[in-house]
């Protein structure tokens, strides 16, 4: 038996075109070696989009890819991961399960989850994921007997940050400990953090965390370089697991440090990079310049030698000058910066989840064809809902 485990997509995440596109064209190769291996189901635990509300081109692209899947008979089972979830709780996996091309394997009924019984005989459960780990409340309630006491080879999906395995970088965002998920289970498949990871734990299993399946900001293309999934083989009770990259471009960075320097000397340093044909090209500038200003530097004309890359992005959100008061800028997904955020400032009568909710209802976008005014007034009716059930409650 085999089956692969793919985790935060992010599909159509990017603003740049370029890599919008090479997102998808991972995920289509993620497709083709599901099919050229011939496995047994796919697994995706959380945010396959980057929205809850997907571009319209984009959704007919990524239905087409499922589609190839059901066309050989081979299911795909997913959770609903903390991006997927509009305001109201609706979500674009609704409409693939309806359609017939994935199911979602995370139905809470009575604080009990049941398994779906894959044709090979595995057994898949899972729970969904929210933003600022609302998805805690759901674990907490959960009764976890028949799933722990079931039989067979089973998998547990889940999209959550475990606190145990968190690495340093990652402190402040806020998690769980690994006990809140049922024991027992011979595989997790994880989702949510973008880091690469796989441990036995003793009365659980393999916690396993394939990573994005691409970069999803600047930083993961310096730290990553590319994406990939988990490709895991199950013959006689032995389980192998093995990470498969997907390197469709070539990814060079370059650290400039702008201490003490003048304008004219970063542009000569930018000049100097060579051999970046076809390649992303990543420019992280940093430091106080001796005097100038960062716009001093003409970006627009330096990058056009880049003409024959794939791409060059540029980050210098810690360009600076000397006059100007130092600050910190936080880095990472979106995600990430607003939690760590709200557990670095809240106080005492801070109430974490209400903020989250919030927030969670302005990370919403336009629909195709909406007026201004309909979106301005979706958004506010979004926060009085939660403001009216809010005073419900207290």
């Amino acid at each position: 038996m085999k089956f692969i485990h793919l985790a935060d997509c992010h599909l159509g995440g990017w603003r740049e075109q370029k890599l919008k596109d090479l997102n998808l064209k991972t995920f289509k190769e993620s497709i083709n070696f599901a099919l050229n291996n011939y496995v047994g189901f796919v697994l995706i635990s959380g945010d396959l989009f980057d929205t809850a509300l997907p571009d319209i081109s984009l959704v007919k692209d990524v239905a087409n890819e499922l589609s190839r899947l059901k066309e050989h008979d081979i299911p795909i089972y997913i959770i609903a991961g903390s991006h997927d979830f509009s305001p109201s709780g609706k979500t674009i996996i609704d409409v693939f399960e309806k359609s017939g091309l994935l199911e979602n394997v995370a139905k809470i009924e009575d604080n009990k989850l049941n398994f779906i019984i894959d044709r090979t005989g595995t057994k898949i459960s899972g729970l969904f994921g929210k933003k600022g780990s609302l998805e805690k409340q759901y674990y907490e309630s959960l009764d976890k007997k028949n799933l722990e006491e079931e039989s067979g080879f089973k998998i547990f999906m889940f999209h959550s940050t475990l606190e145990d395995f968190k690495p340093k970088d990652m402190e402040k965002v806020e998690g769980y400990p690994l006990d809140l998920l049922p024991k027992n289970f011979n595989y997790y498949a994880g989702g949510h953090v973008h880091y690469i990871f796989e441990k036995d734990v003793p009365n659980y299993g393999k916690i396993v965390y394939p990573g994005p399946l691409f970069p999803n900001n600047f930083k993961e293309l310096e730290d990553l370089k590319q994406g990939g999934f988990y490709f895991v083989e199950l013959n006689n009770g032995n389980m192998k697991t093995n990470y498969v990259p997907i390197k469709l471009k070539e990814v060079i960075s370059y650290n400039i440090d702008a201490e003490d320097k003048l304008p004219q000397d970063i542009a000569e340093e930018i000049n100097k990079i060579d051999n970046f044909d076809d390649k992303i090209v990543l420019l992280r500038i940093e430091g106080a310049l001796r005097s100038g200003k960062p716009s001093d530097i003409d970006f627009k004309y330096l990058l056009k030698k880049f003409e024959s890359s794939y791409i060059v992005l540029k980050n210098t959100s810690k360009l600076t000058t000397k006059e100007k008061q130092e600050f910190e800028i936080k880095e990472g997904s979106v995600e990430d910066i607003e939690e760590s955020m709200i557990k670095e400032f809240k106080s005492e009568n801070f109430d974490s989840e209400f903020a989250n909710k919030i927030m969670e209802s302005l990370n919403i976008e336009k629909i195709e064809g909406e007026r201004n005014i309909d979106f301005e007034n979706r958004i506010i009716q979004n926060i009085n809902n939660i403001l009216e059930n809010e005073n419900k409650e207290n």
